[in-house]
């Protein structure tokens, strides 16, 4: 095992400062020297936004910012001649799960946001075909300015990817989001260089690519989500209609301890098709922590008393828990489900709903930024989130294990994470985001002040508490910050780790100079392994 040495300029494991440089110089030979970055400036954004400031050891040594799939092979190859492990980047806004900082100390940066084009919009058909460094606000502003009758399922915060929040299994809210059905066909770079199309895109001019997510034979597409396996350079993804009525609609919880009937109601609806996308139901302090920061509430130390959270619930009128849903289709079929499914939520005591239906010529003024994120519209207003511990300066970092859609089970996830807050002396802000009507995420986001060591540690140390916890519960993570992949990764352990086993032979046959993203998803590959990683934390070793 090769001891891992951190000199003060960051380099890849195994490569000299001379090796680097060879190769960053071949990177601009190849792409572009206006294209290859190395200044403390520019590298600057390729951290973990909420680490301690000035602590971060996980940084690039430099950054490759290709304009065309071309540039994308050319760099891999290179990074294969030269052993340089890459980490590709859609737009490096993934705050909560480590934002766009590598696993690796001395990577390469692969960042798309100069792909940034909608290459397509097909409105009989709906679907886009986007570049990895397309946001959400450049595929709604595609779709705007073609004047085309479609909208995209998007997520909560407008500045992300597209393709690498699919790539990451993201949420969205629109009924394509179920089950993340919203992506069909993927171009892959491989770890040799080579091109690749998924499902009907292995065919040439196969006009179903964007359309059917299946081919001949197995369909790898899902290979290469929350994978290391290859750079996807484009993405299709399916664009819905514009309903004649969008009914935006919010339901108010008073008693936290009727939160069981509301899951259980939920799941009925949801599986009847009454309910046909994701809602997003949220306690009173991660409600809170959109509208207001903690300090206006409670200064002290410790979780913010139960006596607090009440004042917050009453005072800003959010009830303990909040769930925010649509209905979306003709007037008709909108009033009936509305009326349908607040007849069952009615029966629930302490629960009331409102909603007001909406016109397509409505949706861009709406005032609320949670129901223009519903109907298609980014924002970045929800990121005040972020604030809520720390003001500017303030962080999270989330666990978010995937649970049946049940009474029992969200009780068991709830009261897991409602403890090990309490025992860190951290607030609780929880969510659930379902992801189809059958399994839900039980999202808990931990806030810190990244200006207080301790708080962060704490904050940390009390994720993968529970990520080992709720592996021992039979709950695994949808996904995982890069602090704690491995261990979360390890909680699936079914017959010795088998699918561990079964990445990492793919790992070493598709990519054996481990290039590509090492480490991700628990996936390192035999020459990153001999290089000693992973690098585990004593505190919380995988046993």
């Amino acid at each position: 095992m090769t001891e891992i040495i951190q000199s003060t300029r960051p380099t890849p494991p195994g490569v000299s400062e001379a090796e680097l440089d060879r190769a960053l110089e071949a990177f601009a030979a190849a792409i572009g020297t206006e294209k290859v970055a190395t200044d403390p400036e520019a590298l600057q954004d390729f951290q973990d936004p909420y680490q301690v400031p000035g602590t971060a050891t996980n940084v690039p040594s430099g950054v490759v910012s290709p304009t065309s799939v071309e540039d994308v092979q050319a760099i891999v190859r290179l990074a294969n001649e030269h052993r340089i492990p890459l980490w590709p980047i859609g737009r490096g806004k993934n705050n909560g799960y480590g934002g766009a900082a590598p696993q690796v100390r001395g990577s390469v940066m692969v960042s798309f946001r100069n792909m940034n084009k909608v290459l397509e919009i097909n409105e009989e058909l709906g679907y886009a075909m986007v570049e990895p460094g397309v946001s959400w606000y450049d595929l709604h502003d595609a779709i705007e300015a073609g004047g085309h009758d479609l909208v995209a399922s998007i997520v909560d915060v407008g500045w992300g990817g597209v393709v690498s929040n699919t790539l990451e299994h993201g949420l969205t809210y629109m009924p394509y989001s179920i089950d993340q059905a919203a992506h069909c066909g993927f171009e892959v770079v491989l770890p040799d260089g080579d091109l690749l199309r998924t499902g009907s895109g292995a065919m040439d001019n196969n006009p179903t690519w964007p359309l059917y997510k299946r081919g001949l034979g197995p369909t790898s597409t899902e290979m290469f989500m929350q994978s290391n396996f290859g750079i996807v350079t484009k993405m299709g993804y399916w664009l819905m209609p514009k309903p004649e009525v969008y009914m935006p609609l919010w339901l108010r919880l008073w008693d936290a301890a009727n939160l069981p009937q509301v899951i259980d109601a939920l799941r009925e609806l949801m599986l009847a098709g009454t309910i046909d996308m994701r809602p997003q139901l949220s306690n009173t302090l991660i409600m809170a922590s959109m509208l207001s920061s903690r300090a206006q509430w409670y200064d002290g130390p410790g979780p913010i008393p139960e006596d607090v959270i009440d004042t917050i619930a009453k005072e800003m009128d959010l009830g303990r828990w909040m769930m925010r849903f649509a209905l979306y289709g003709d007037e008709a079929v909108v009033d009936h489900n509305f009326a349908k499914l607040k007849a069952r939520f009615m029966r629930i005591p302490g629960v009331d709903i409102k909603g007001e239906k909406y016109g397509a010529d409505q949706w861009e003024t709406l005032p609320n930024p949670h129901e223009q994120v519903m109907i298609g519209v980014p924002n970045n207003d929800l990121y005040k989130m972020a604030s809520w511990s720390g003001g500017e300066e303030g962080g999270h970092v989330d666990f978010s294990p995937v649970v049946p859609l049940t009474a029992k089970h969200a009780a068991e996830a709830q009261q897991l994470m409602v403890e090990m807050c309490a025992e860190a002396g951290l607030d609780y802000l929880g969510g659930m985001l379902p992801i189809n009507a059958r399994a839900t995420t039980f999202i808990n986001v931990i806030p810190f002040d990244t200006k207080d060591p301790e708080q962060v540690d704490k904050a940390y140390s009390a994720a993968k508490r529970m990520v080992a916890r709720a592996g021992k519960m039979g709950y695994g993570e949808y996904r995982a910050h890069l602090s704690f992949m491995d261990l979360a990764a390890h909680q699936f352990g079914f017959n010795d780790h088998a699918q561990g086993r079964f990445n990492e032979t793919i790992k070493d046959t598709l990519d054996p100079n481990g290039i590509i993203a090492p480490g991700k998803s628990g996936i390192w590959g035999t020459r990153m392994r001999q290089e000693g990683f992973p690098v585990i934390d004593e505190r919380f070793p995988l046993d």
